[in-house]
């Protein structure tokens, strides 16, 4: 059975949680903040195990008791996981892009109220917390501030910013940080990735096993390899030659991806998810070129790489702002090049209808 000691590379966050739930000073609300794919998760779970345990050897569950018998199969009546897609349980069709106050009331605070089925307590797990609306938040408040019975309630986020103030003043937050790509590196050859892709895949998501875990899954690994040389071969005068359609093909693989796993999500969202994921990528990499300029005294150099970032940039707030996909990208192509490299010659030039039509 998973154990608070089972969680790897959160030294500071598990000690946190062993000390308040050996002192019998765990607060019924609690916010574990930190990147995706780090471990709140894996942690949240370990302590539902351990606070709905009868019978605790200290920090950790006994694994005998009725409890621990159930809780490893998923089915245990007083452990409730809250995610945006439980809305489909009563409207199957609903995109389900933020998590609303039907999931909150329906599968928070109306089992909140309701005594634990095995008698010990009831933990509550919301994940993606930030995606809760308002109306969702607001609706948290009162079981938040003072839930029925002996119970637990845990939110998962990278972005606590994004929830309410009342909501934050309500919880102890608890912080998680960045795993060391080394030990991402190492817990994906021991699932028994190939070490050269568990590298890169570490390297990528920048100390997230569980994103890491899911670019392997999804294929981004190899993408992003090619627009990173893409990228090189800009700065060195080479400018792609069809970087707009290369986003297209690379971000539709990815939604291809999401959909299987989702299979009423939204194909226009997941695309520009993908999309949106690249332009990361592709910031991040020039980033590290900006790192090594600076390092080198390479002025030229840096300034070239603020500008391409600067384009990037853009081209991110564009698409967060729903501005026509083909159009954002042509006018990144257009900058990129006028930034970094020589215009093209000749072709058609990159505000062409011809170059926009059929992006989707």
């Amino acid at each position: 059975m998973l154990t608070l000691s089972d969680i790897f590379g959160q030294p500071y966050a598990i000690d946190v949680l062993r000390r308040a739930y050996l002192a019998d000073r765990l607060p019924h609300g609690l916010l574990f903040a930190g990147p995706v794919g780090v471990g709140k998760a894996t942690t949240a779970r370990a302590l539902a195990g351990l606070f709905l345990c009868e019978n605790p050897k200290g920090d950790k569950p006994c694994g005998k008791c009725e409890s621990c018998r159930v809780f490893p199969s998923g089915n245990h009546p007083d452990y409730h996981l809250i995610y945006r897609q439980l809305i489909r349980l009563e409207k199957k069709d609903v995109k389900a892009r933020d998590l609303v106050v039907d999931v909150i009331r329906d599968y928070l605070v109306s089992p909140a109220g309701r005594k634990a089925v095995m008698g010990r307590g009831k933990v509550f797990v919301i994940e993606e917390a930030e995606l809760m609306n308002p109306q969702a938040q607001n609706s948290l408040l009162k079981t938040l501030e003072e839930p029925a019975g002996r119970s637990l309630i845990v939110l998962l986020t990278d972005q606590p910013g994004a929830l309410l103030p009342t909501i934050r003043s309500r919880c102890q937050a608890v912080r998680f940080g960045s795993l060391g790509n080394d030990l991402v590196a190492a817990e994906l050859q021991k699932r028994g990735v190939d070490p050269a892709l568990a590298a890169r895949a570490a390297d990528l998501a920048d100390g997230s096993l569980g994103t890491a875990i899911k670019w392997i899954e999804d294929e981004t690994i190899g993408p992003a390899g090619e627009l990173a040389e893409q990228l090189d071969g800009l700065f060195a005068g080479r400018p792609p030659a069809d970087l707009p359609g290369w986003f297209k093909r690379s971000a539709e693989a990815y939604a291809e991806k999401q959909l299987k796993r989702d299979e009423l999500g939204s194909k226009d969202q997941a695309t520009r998810e993908g999309l949106n994921l690249y332009l990361k990528l592709a910031s991040e990499h020039v980033r590290k070129r900006m790192t090594r300029a600076a390092a080198e005294g390479s002025s030229a150099e840096l300034d070239r790489a603020c500008a391409v970032i600067d384009a990037l940039a853009q081209a991110e707030m564009y698409l967060d702002a729903n501005v026509n996909i083909p159009l954002v990208f042509q006018e990144l192509a257009t900058k990129l090049q006028g930034t970094v490299a020589a215009p093209v010659a000749s072709g058609p030039t990159a505000r062409s209808p011809a170059a926009r039509e059929d992006y989707f």
